[in-house]
C-alpha cells in the first residue's frame, strides 16, 4: 500500500505563496489574517491534507473566542475590579467574556455550561471553588474544558489556581496587630468548609505562635464574610464577657458589623478597639475610622488567570499550576497602639 507522505506546514506555505509563520497566524488566529490570504491557506491546507492539533481544532470548535466566567456572586466587591483585570487580557488576545451570575444555584450552573457544549465558549474561569455541577459527575473520559481558578481553588481537582495568597496575607494583618501591642486578638470569620477563611485563620495563629502569644478559642468566632456576621460576633463576645483588645476580621465587610456592634455600644474606635479587615474594598477607605486592611491586586490576579486559560486554550501547559499574589498592607486609622485601659 502507498502511504503519501504527511504534508507539512513549509508545504502549505509553498502552496499558498505566503510564509510559515502567516500559515500558522491563518490556522491560529484567523481574525488577524487578511481574508484572501485566510482563503489561499484554506485551500493549500485542503490540497495537501495538511491538519495541526490546532488546525483540526479550530476547525473542529470553530473557536468562539469567548471564554465563560462563572461566579456565584458578580455583587461580591472583589469581582468587579478582577474582571476588569480578566476583561483586559482576554480582550487583548482577541477574546470576549460572559458572565455567568450561578447564585450557587446547580441549575443556573448547568444552563450556563451549554455554551461551552455548543462550543459558543472556549473555556471557564470559576469564581465558585468547584467544578461546575454536570461537569464534576460528568463522564471521567469526556475531557473537561481548559478551566482556571480564580480566588477560590478547586478542592480535589486539578484546576490551575490564581488568587492571593490568604495565608501570609493574615499572617502580616496579625504580625500588625501584635506589633502595635495588641496580645489579646480576635478573629471573627471562622468557616473550616471556606478554603479562603480556613487559611485566614491559620495565618492568624501563625502569627500569633510566632509571637509566642498563646490562642484563646474562644476569642475565635464562626463568621460567613458578611457584615451581619460581624455584628452578631461583636454582640456574641460581650454577652460572653470575653473581650479581645482587637479584632481581625476575615474580610471587610465583617468589619463593617464589628464597627457597628461597637459604634452601637457607644465604644470610641480605635481607642478603644482596634480593628483590622481583609481586601481593601471600596468604602474600606470610606468608613469612619478609615480602615486598616490587606489590599488584594485584584486587576493583577484577573489578568494573570485569564493570560493563564489562553496559553492552556493555545495547548500550552502554563508555567505555574498555582500563582499566589501579594497582598499589602494598606495602613489607615483603625488600628492604634495598645494601652492598658
Amino acid at each position: 500500500m502507498h502511504h503519501r507522505k504527511l504534508a507539512t506546514i513549509e508545504d502549505v506555505a509553498a502552496i499558498a505563496g505566503v510564509s510559515i509563520a502567516t500559515v500558522s497566524r491563518a490556522i491560529n488566529e484567523p481574525r488577524k489574517v487578511a481574508d484572501e490570504t485566510r482563503r489561499r491557506v484554506t485551500d493549500a491546507i485542503a490540497r495537501t491534507g495538511y491538519t495541526t492539533n490546532a488546525m483540526a481544532r479550530s476547525l473542529r470548535m470553530r473557536r468562539a473566542n469567548m471564554i465563560l466566567i462563572l461566579a456565584p456572586d458578580v455583587g461580591d466587591p472583589n469581582f468587579s475590579n478582577i474582571l476588569v483585570g480578566l476583561e483586559i487580557a482576554a480582550s487583548t488576545r482577541g477574546y470576549g467574556v460572559l458572565i455567568g451570575n450561578t447564585q450557587n444555584d446547580p441549575e443556573r450552573e448547568a444552563d450556563y455550561l451549554k455554551f461551552i457544549s455548543s462550543n459558543q465558549a472556549d473555556g471557564l474561569i470559576l469564581f465558585t471553588g468547584h467544578l461546575p455541577f454536570g461537569l464534576a459527575d460528568a463522564d471521567p473520559s469526556v475531557r473537561l474544558p481548559p478551566m482556571v481558578a480564580v480566588n477560590e481553588p478547586v478542592l480535589n481537582h486539578d484546576v490551575p489556581f490564581v488568587g492571593v495568597d490568604n495565608f501570609e496575607g493574615a499572617r502580616i494583618a496579625a504580625e500588625h496587630l501584635v506589633s502595635q501591642g495588641h496580645q489579646r486578638i480576635a478573629f471573627i470569620g471562622r468557616s473550616p468548609a471556606r478554603r479562603i477563611n480556613a487559611l485566614r485563620e491559620e495565618g492568624y495563629r501563625a502569627a500569633l505562635a510566632q509571637a509566642g502569644l498563646s490562642v484563646d478559642e474562644r476569642l475565635i468566632l464562626p463568621g460567613d464574610g458578611t457584615t451581619e456576621s460581624g455584628r452578631q460576633a461583636t454582640e456574641h463576645m460581650f454577652v460572653r464577657d470575653v473581650l479581645p483588645s482587637a479584632f481581625l476580621c476575615v474580610n471587610d465587610a465583617t468589619a463593617l458589623g464589628v464597627f457597628m456592634a461597637l459604634n452601637n455600644r457607644g465604644y470610641v474606635l480605635p481607642r478603644q478597639f482596634s480593628v483590622m479587615g481583609f481586601d481593601d474594598i471600596a468604602f474600606a477607605s470610606f468608613v469612619t475610622p478609615a480602615l486598616t486592611t490587606m489590599k488584594q491586586p485584584r486587576r493583577k490576579i484577573g489578568e494573570e488567570a485569564m493570560n493563564m486559560l489562553l496559553t492552556l486554550l493555545e495547548g500550552e501547559p502554563p508555567r505555574q499550576r498555582e500563582v499566589f499574589l501579594r497582598s499589602e498592607l494598606i495602613v489607615r486609622n483603625s488600628v492604634s497602639r495598645f494601652t492598658e485601659k
